[in-house]
């Protein structure tokens, strides 16, 4: 009876997969076998990867790597319990400190990753009698955690605070309402209007949540980010701009001990070990000192879209992640697919992670990229574009 069931989840698989292969829908990502700065590796083959949120270059940074190797000889590979088990090690909560001053926050709280911050963070402060206003296109984990907290929802067209604002202005009065929206949108690549935010805010009332991952490090000064000021509550990832793993949540007063009891992401996890704090508290200060790797990147990514929009692409994005509009699915990934192979590698975002028929190529400029490998980009591009019309 067993062999039943199996094959009849088998087959459903079956066709979810042979659905998604046709509708150019299918992830299957080229194995790399090993990464060398701007480089992958895949096949024997060195690629030039346009594809990396490393936006500092502090992944493969030999200094940020001789403080990790120190860190975990230290401290050893493993945290070994949750955070309330036994894992509550006081070389997290120096980070987490220093992390919450350099941000301008009365405290910080690291988690694993960043969709577990979003998460954990927004399905337990958000309950059912409160109102969320939501910018559509915020990341996956931010939804999930809207959906799971049960609370009022209220989508708002995308960076339009026009839109946002009569949203406000048509509820009245509702009680506890917050804001979600992102400072550098994770695919369009455009910039939150942070001063606009702060004037509804102060007009209208509402917890402000602000997802940074993508800004942090890179945008403002030393990388503060652009919504200090206005964020009560900011979200980050090590993973991006910081060059390590994981992720953090810079709070309020108070905010902590709420989410140390409520949080089920943050109870049921196995923490981060002690060396991976140490390490994000070293990878802090080289990204404060990276003034010179943060105006490499803006000339970068200002050299790409100038010409990109001069050979006549469709182009969005102010800062270091450009959206190169496709349209179509498949010819997004047949796009992508033949980058790949004449050494350039570039994400063909599609369905779901952005809207139906809205695909594009979305572009990750790091510092370690020069004019040279612009150039690359901007020849490979315009044949395979010309190629797959």
């Amino acid at each position: 009876m067993s062999g039943v069931f199996l094959s009849m989840f088998a087959e459903r698989i079956k066709n979810r997969l042979t659905y998604q292969r046709k509708a150019g829908l299918l992830r299957n990502p080229a194995p790399v076998t090993r990464r060398e700065g701007k480089y992958i590796f895949s096949g024997g083959r060195r690629i030039v990867n346009f594809a990396s949120n490393d936006y500092l270059g502090l992944g493969c940074c030999a200094e940020l790597g001789r403080c990790a190797a120190r860190n975990f000889r230290r401290y050893g590979t493993s945290s070994s319990s949750s955070r309330l088990a036994g894992g509550n090690y006081s070389v997290i909560s120096r980070a987490e400190k220093e992390y919450a001053a350099f941000f301008g926050y009365s405290d910080a709280l690291f988690f694993p990753s960043g969709y577990q911050a979003n998460m954990g963070l927004i399905s337990t402060l958000l309950e059912r009698d409160d109102r969320v206003y939501f910018d559509k296109h915020i990341h996956a984990s931010s939804v999930k955690g809207m959906i799971m907290s049960g609370s009022g929802l209220s989508g708002y067209n995308h960076n339009n605070l026009s839109h946002l604002e009569r949203r406000l202005r048509s509820a009245g009065q509702h009680g506890r309402s917050a804001v979600l929206t992102e400072s550098l949108f994770s695919m369009d690549g455009d910039i939150l209007d942070a001063a606009e935010l702060k004037r509804l805010k102060d007009l209208y009332g509402f917890l402000a949540i602000v997802d940074e991952a993508h800004a942090f490090g890179v945008l403002g000064e030393g990388g503060r980010g652009i919504a200090g000021g206005v964020a009560d509550i900011a979200v980050g990832t090590f993973g991006k701009a910081f060059g390590l793993f994981g992720a953090f949540v810079l709070l309020p007063e108070g905010f902590k001990d709420f989410l140390f009891n409520f949080s089920s992401p943050l109870i049921y996890t196995t923490t981060l070990p002690e060396a991976h704090a140490a390490t994000a508290v070293d990878a802090l200060a080289i990204a404060e000192r990276s003034d010179g790797k943060r105006r490499h990147l803006r000339a970068a990514c200002l050299l790409m879209k100038d010409r990109l929009l001069r050979e006549g692409f469709r182009i969005s994005g102010d800062a270091h992640i450009l959206a190169l509009e496709i349209g179509d699915e498949n010819k997004a990934a047949e796009m992508s697919r033949r980058l790949f192979e004449r050494g350039v590698f570039v994400l063909a975002a599609r369905y779901p992670t952005v809207a139906l028929n809205r695909a594009i190529l979305r572009i990750g400029i790091t510092a370690l990229h020069e004019e040279e490998d612009i150039d690359l980009f901007v020849k490979v591009v315009k044949e395979v574009h010309g190629e797959v019309e």
